[in-house]
């Protein structure tokens, strides 16, 4: 009777999980045959037809189904072992989704006509249910995290912040060293858990389409400016978010909108003393920002006796260079046009979006640099990557570098334009005021994909840092990261410089440039001579186009770890189920990978780290009283393919880097994008960006933990509000105090975070209203005396939510 019952009432949940499991393998057997056709792994296939079988046994209503998905299931652990190791997110895609069928398997058991009990099938079903829990809340914790000791964990003394300056924000990287170090310890490790939001301000210019916002504010004296995507530029009080004064320079660009900041000049001896901490005992000169009466129109002509004492210095997204008086925002008549200069001079043919600034100019003795952004990748002879020197005071081009041709110094002869296609200086400089060097992070030659076509000056220089004369714009030194750059290899970050130790008792002027292959490159700022060694190593000779060329060998800088650089193998393809796994591999297996120099060609190839990187244009940060670097990394490999001019001409638009790129005036368009599933996950294993800190005197890695979590973000685009720190892509870069702590913003939840600088640790995260792909800042307010930690917020790159937001934190008050 017990029989006929098994058959009659639960035969038919055998033969619907039965039917499950032949649908289960069937794509397993179809991708796994494909896979192995393509040299790959055979692991697929055979655990498909054994699920097959197995499937085809519960049908049947045989217990030997159950015993063939057993086999299955512990070969499956065994195989995802082998392959890799005890590694938590690895084994998530090989491991999961087999446990979970396996626990209906198990509960089936008793339904077969020749089973005895039910007790062990069910504790085993029990046990793998527990598993799958454990696993669930072991996802909430980070994976993959390094924790090593300083070399010594004292830190050394810093100048204290006696002067005003040293508690401001006056550059870009807070000072020209761009090492994005506030010497500030009202915000502790002790304390930071503390923080809360004191005010939030709306700039009322909300990125829409391209529009990004890549902000850091500046804070001088008692005012904090700020600038939105399309360049309006907001004064605030930095106690209460109010606004002092508003400029709106009526910016229009069709491509991208951006302002990852604005600068400060100060005319007269102050000027060239703003960044050195005065005596404790000095008098302190009269403060040129005194509070501000109410807001003026920015389009009156000044009239105070005093106007334009201090002047904010911006660059437009419609190339226009701009000088405002830093108390009333009034545009300094005494400066160019009417406190405008025309960035096109001299640049020949500008079309339209084709030319103009992304980052903030650099400011130093009475001179405003400036270099440019070119739209990458739509044809060849763009507009020239000259860097010039502008008189701070009057706008006079003082001194110009085209890098194609040195005997131009100044405006090109009459009818003629700067060399056009060369390398542009798209990223922040750095400088150092007693060598009187200024070293330029730059590009490569448009379009980036193929390289033929290049000059020899433009050989020469494309990724490379570039050291200059302040005074005359003379080139001293170049060093190369990238030969003949055909993977947008360009270096995207300010360098820091620091003096590291010499190993004898003394230190060596340092110049620290990150990379977007993940190479950290430290010179010797005098010379531009390696300090940590960098070695010249073969790389990849076939698999490109015939009419390009090819470097025997490229850069690596063996000296400093290399972050998120480990190249790809088929093992490390990933996916959120093992079909979407499957899926990358074959992918994986059809294109074409020899390592980060594989070259472009006329079939797929990876390109790894990408063309976001590796380390982007938010640099890095130092603790300078510890020595310890601090790097964000992006780990998201694109796919790139070059195809011929007749077939790219049929295409529509260019794009400058995901799609396709006409590359007009070359043989080849590019047509690229990320390497993800069908579900919208990258195809390699986690984690895609994470935070490092590198001790500078051992030159190792003390801690790397991954970056961010999937709560705002994850498959097909949806959130899955999940705090699982699985590592996110990174934008933006990190600052560290002398309070020990790390602040970054720039992940794809979204959150301001302090982290540990000695451990990576995290300490405190701050919910923001939309995420950020900016660098946050710090100060202290000489009004109130409080310390302030500031992020503009205006949307994470690839999410959807947007907003207009500049959020000050800082702690609260004492009773």
């Amino acid at each position: 009777m017990a029989e006929l019952q098994k058959s009659g009432s639960g035969g038919w949940l055998l033969v619907l999980f039965g039917l499950l499991m032949v649908i289960i393998g069937a794509p397993l057997v179809y991708g796994g045959i494909q896979l192995i056709g393509l040299g790959g792994s055979w692991y697929y296939a055979l655990a498909g037809l054994g699920v097959i079988a197995s499937g085809i046994l519960y049908v049947m209503r045989r217990k030997a189904g159950l015993w063939l998905y057993g086999f299955v299931f512990l070969a499956t652990v065994a195989w995802a072992i082998w392959e890799s190791g005890l590694e938590f997110w690895p084994l998530i895609p090989r491991l999961v989704a087999p446990a979970v069928i396996a626990i209906p398997a198990l509960l089936l058991a008793p339904l077969f006509p020749t089973s005895s009990g039910k007790r062990g099938p069910f504790a085993l079903a029990a046990l793998l249910v527990a598993a799958l829990a454990a696993t669930a809340f072991y996802g909430f914790a980070p994976h993959g995290v390094t924790r090593n000791a300083l070399a010594s964990a004292e830190p050394a003394p810093t100048v204290p912040p006696a002067a005003a300056s040293a508690t401001d924000w006056r550059h870009y990287g807070r000072t020209p060293a761009g090492t994005r170090y506030a010497p500030i310890d009202q915000i502790n490790r002790d304390n930071v858990d503390k923080l809360e939001v004191a005010w939030t301000f709306q700039y009322g210019d909300t990125p829409q389409g391209t529009a990004q916002d890549q902000n850091t504010p500046l804070f001088v004296g008692d005012t904090l400016y700020t600038c939105s995507p399309n360049n309006i530029v907001h004064a605030l009080n930095p106690d209460t978010g109010e606004v002092k004064w508003k400029f709106d320079p009526k910016a229009k660009s069709p491509l991208w909108q951006r302002c990852r900041g604005v600068s400060y000049y100060q005319p007269g001896p102050a000027a060239a003393q703003a960044d050195t901490p005065a005596p404790t005992n000095a008098s302190a000169p009269a403060d040129p920002l005194a509070p501000a009466s109410p807001i003026a129109p920015a389009t009156q002509v000044a009239q105070a006796a005093n106007a334009c004492a201090a002047r904010i210095v911006m660059t437009t997204i419609d190339a226009r260079l701009i000088e405002l008086d830093a108390k009333t925002g009034e545009l300094c008549q005494d400066f160019g046009n009417g406190g405008i200069v025309d960035l096109k001079q001299g640049m020949g043919e500008v079309k339209d979006g084709f030319y103009f600034q992304t980052s903030a100019p650099t400011v130093t003795r009475d001179l405003i640099m400036v270099g440019g952004w070119v739209w990458d990748n739509v044809e060849t002879g763009e507009p020239s990557g000259a860097v010039r020197a502008f008189s701070a005071r009057t706008g006079e081009l003082v001194w110009a570098w085209d890098l194609g041709n040195p005997a131009i110094t100044r405006l090109p002869p009459e009818g003629e334009s700067y060399t056009r296609g060369t390398p542009n200086v798209w990223s922040t400089p750095a400088y150092d005021e007693a060598l009187g060097l200024v070293y330029l992070p730059t590009g490569n030659a448009t379009p980036d994909f193929f390289g033929a076509h290049r000059s020899k000056a433009a050989e020469d220089y494309t990724a490379s840092v570039v050291a200059l004369d302040i005074a005359t714009g003379r080139e001293r030194w170049k060093f190369q990261t990238v030969h003949h750059d055909i993977w947008d290899y360009d270096v995207p970050a300010q360098p820091a410089l620091y003096d590291v130790p010499d190993g004898k008792g003394g230190t060596v002027p340092a110049l620290i440039q990150i990379t977007k292959r993940g190479q950290i490159f430290m010179l010797d700022r005098r010379d531009g001579k390696p300090i940590a060694e960098v070695e010249e190593r073969p790389v990849p000779q076939t698999g490109g186009v015939p009419e390009d060329f090819l470097s025997p060998t490229q850069p690596y800088s063996v000296g400093m770890p290399q972050i998120g650089a480990e190249p790809f193998t088929e093992a490390k393809m990933w996916g959120a189920t093992p079909y979407d796994q499957l899926y990358c591999r074959i992918e994986f297996k059809k294109m074409r990978y020899e390592g980060e120099f594989t070259p472009p060609g006329l079939t797929r190839s990876i390109i790894f780290p990408g063309y976001y990187g590796g380390m982007n244009w938010g640099s890095a940060a130092i603790d300078e009283a510890r020595g310890l670097l601090i790097v964000n990394d992006i780990r998201m490999p694109q796919f790139a393919q070059l195809m011929p001019r007749e077939t790219t001409d049929n295409y529509g638009g260019s794009a400058a880097h995901d799609g396709l790129s006409q590359q007009k005036g070359t043989p080849y368009g590019a047509l690229k994008n990320g390497f993800m599933s069908p579900l919208g996950v990258p195809c390699h294993q986690p984690p895609y960006g994470t935070f490092t800190g590198i001790d500078l005197k051992t030159r190792q890695i003390v801690w790397q933990v991954p970056a961010g979590t999937l709560e705002d973000t994850g498959p097909l685009g949806m959130k899955t509000g999940l705090q699982i720190p699985i590592g996110m892509p990174t934008l933006g870069g990190p600052i560290a105090t002398s309070g020990g702590i790390v602040f970054y913003a720039g992940t794809q939840d979204y959150y301001l975070r302090a982290l540990d600088v000695e451990t990576g640790k995290e300490l405190w995260k701050g919910r923001m209203p939309v995420g950020a792909q900016s660098t946050p800042m710090t100060f202290v307010s000489p009004e109130s005396g409080t310390q302030y930690v500031v992020i503009s917020a205006g949307g994470a790159r690839q999410s959807p939510d947007r907003g207009d937001y500049i959020v000050a934190y800082k702690l609260p008050k004492q009773n």
